[in-house]
């Protein structure tokens, strides 16, 4: 077994995955603003764009911590929850069910997320990492008030919107 193969090697190789998802997201997030037909959930995109930017500075803060250059590595699982939701957009644009999918797949992502930073959190602890940890703890925070607030609104109107057509 190889001895470089550490939990910091894979930490670092964790966080150039994250990384590559939410410059990926920062991308995303217009479009599925542009494709939304509740203005709340527009809104709610346009939010989550303005704290993705602050959860992109902080893992750039991580690398930093770290003495390493930000960098992403292709995220396979981000393509594949991406593309799921292009695929959403482009087969009820403009249908009644188009602001429920919309939230599945945002929610498809947040919870990618939500593991990755949870994931992160905790090693950034176990190697000694105050700083770190507590940037990661912070995006974590942010990403589960936002999948509630998603949540929130599929039970206010999207599903309803969705089911009543």
């Amino acid at each position: 077994m190889a001895k470089d193969k550490t939990l910091e090697v894979l930490f670092h190789d964790t966080l150039k995955d994250i990384y590559y998802a939410e410059k990926k997201i920062l991308k995303t997030l217009p479009k599925m603003a542009r494709a939304a037909q509740s203005p709340k959930l527009k809104a709610a995109f346009e939010k989550h764009r303005d704290e993705t930017e602050g959860h992109v500075e902080r893992l750039q803060q991580v690398f930093e911590l770290m003495g390493k250059r930000a960098q992403g590595k292709t995220c396979d699982a981000i393509e594949g929850i991406v593309s799921e939701g292009e695929e959403i957009i482009d087969n009820f644009k403009g249908m009644p069910a188009i602001d429920a999918g919309l939230i599945s797949s945002a929610q498809a992502v947040d919870h990618y997320e939500i593991t990755r930073y949870g994931t992160l959190k905790r090693w950034a602890e176990v190697l000694g990492m105050g700083d770190a940890a507590k940037l990661l703890g912070q995006t974590l925070a942010e990403e589960s008030k936002t999948d509630e607030a998603l949540t929130g609104l599929a039970d206010s109107f999207a599903n309803d919107m969705a089911k009543a057509a």
